[in-house]
């Protein structure tokens, strides 16, 4: 059968203060089906902003074949989602603003 899952995230701030480091209880958790789709959104205000950065476990993402970003970086999709695609998760719009969190689980 064609299992073609899709699941969408929306980031929220975690709290007044941004400096602090996010609780692992504070950080959303998405599942994500294996050969889904994964879309992540960044919302940083209703304009699309020119400098979003994707981040995943600390390193900054590079667009593949599987990894794109969509409307000026405010939506990261992963095509054909894989285990390796599992982690943390985190957007931020330009340099010294607070990262917005997420954690992907993927199951299959």
């Amino acid at each position: 059968g064609d299992r073609n899952g899709g699941v969408q995230l929306t980031l929220t701030p975690l709290g007044p203060c941004p400096t602090a480091p996010p609780s692992t209880e504070d950080i959303p958790i998405i599942t994500a089906v294996p050969g889904g789709q994964l879309l992540l959104e960044c919302p940083e205000g209703a304009e699309p902003h020119p400098s979003i950065e994707w981040h995943r476990e600390g390193s900054v993402l590079q667009e593949d074949a599987r990894r794109q970003l969509l409307a000026q970086g405010r939506f990261l999709q992963v095509l054909e989602v894989a285990a390796a695609d599992g982690g943390e998760y985190s957007c931020r719009a330009a340099p010294g603003d607070s990262n917005l969190h997420s954690r992907v689980r993927v199951h299959g």
